[in-house]
């Protein structure tokens, strides 16, 4: 007990204490200004993501912010389609993952979950077969799984064999400095057919690639064949 109030009253500790503090201080603002890590819990992106994925967000992709804000100092590009984006809920500030479908000027609508954008309907070809394998096996017999093909983006996506209210809408047309942003999970994704366009503000950074997949359906442990895996 001594010892320690000792070495508690050494004046080496307040010191100690205040650079560790600092070093705290820079790392989380490079995570909030430069890059960060972001964890994807539900299925809302599946097949492309899944729950456990532990994503890369390169926060420099369109902007440069304030630390611990979504000011921004600088721009210098803009989310393009097909593009996955990290960004904070218009409805309730819950930081998401989906991707980009729609940009400033588009008009777009879904019909029996084909898009059509600027009145050009989208090509829906086969599903990558390793991409809907991290699946599991009831997962994909029950859903139908197709290659969205985007202006530049072919990416898989999944839905009910039933049509359901999310399979249909607009047209929308989107203005100046909003985005239209879907999971690939087209039946089973809250996006912005629940919570409306998402402003450019609100889009934290692009998810580049995925840095480790935790299977919860086999003690947490990593999932092969996902490291550096994302369309």
């Amino acid at each position: 007990m001594n010892n320690l109030i000792d070495k508690l009253k050494k004046p080496g500790l307040p010191r100690s204490i205040a650079e560790l503090a600092l070093l705290a201080l820079v790392i989380f603002a490079s995570r909030s200004v430069f890059g960060d890590w972001n964890y994807v819990p539900s299925g809302s992106m599946k097949p492309t993501l899944v729950e456990g994925d532990m994503i890369y967000v390169d926060k420099l992709a369109y902007d440069l912010k304030i630390p611990f804000t979504t000011l921004h100092l600088a721009e210098w590009d803009d989310p393009i389609r097909g593009e996955i984006v990290v960004f904070y809920s218009p409805k309730d500030d819950i930081r998401m993952v989906k991707r980009v479908i729609g940009e400033p000027g588009d008009t777009i609508l879904m019909r029996d979950n084909r898009l059509i954008i600027n009145g050009q309907p989208l090509n829906y070809s086969a599903p990558d077969q390793q991409t809907v394998s991290v699946l599991n096996d009831e997962e994909q017999q029950s859903f139908l799984f197709a290659t969205e093909q985007l202006p530049g983006v072919d990416h898989a996506v999944m839905r009910q064999p039933t049509p359901t209210p999310q399979s249909n809408f607009g047209p929308v047309t989107i203005p100046a400095g909003e985005y239209l942003l879907l999971g690939d999970n087209r039946d089973r994704s809250g996006d912005s057919r629940f919570f409306g366009l998402v402003e450019r503000e609100r889009i934290l950074g692009q998810a580049t690639r995925v840095l480790i997949s935790w299977n919860g359906d086999n003690f947490y442990l990593p999932r092969a064949g996902r490291i550096n895996h994302l369309r």
